[in-house]
């Protein structure tokens, strides 16, 4: 079980300030948790496969193909400065 030093301790870890009237109530919430997470563990989930989603569905997926135009031409015809299909940025840092 936790102890209210214990509440101190993570509080200071978690850099969240909690007085000492409110120690009572964090370390309340905090065996709640623990009580929930040790019912968890008590379920026998033997024989379970894990799952990534409460219904067994799938996403629905695109064709992997190029649906927009080239336009790198256009789009480098405004640039300040290109080269070799690149755009070219003055130097910042010395």
């Amino acid at each position: 079980m936790i102890s209210h030093d214990d509440v101190r301790r993570i509080a200071d870890l978690a850099r969240i300030e909690v007085t000492a009237a409110e120690v009572d109530g964090v370390h309340g919430k905090l065996a709640a948790i623990f009580r929930l997470i040790d019912e968890l563990v008590a379920v026998d989930t033997t024989g379970i496969e894990p799952m990534a989603h409460a219904q067994d569905i799938g996403l629905p997926l695109r064709d992997d193909a190029v649906t927009e135009p080239d336009r790198h031409v256009l789009y480098q015809s405004v640039a300040p400065s290109v080269e070799d299909g690149l755009y070219l940025v003055p130097k910042v840092i010395e």
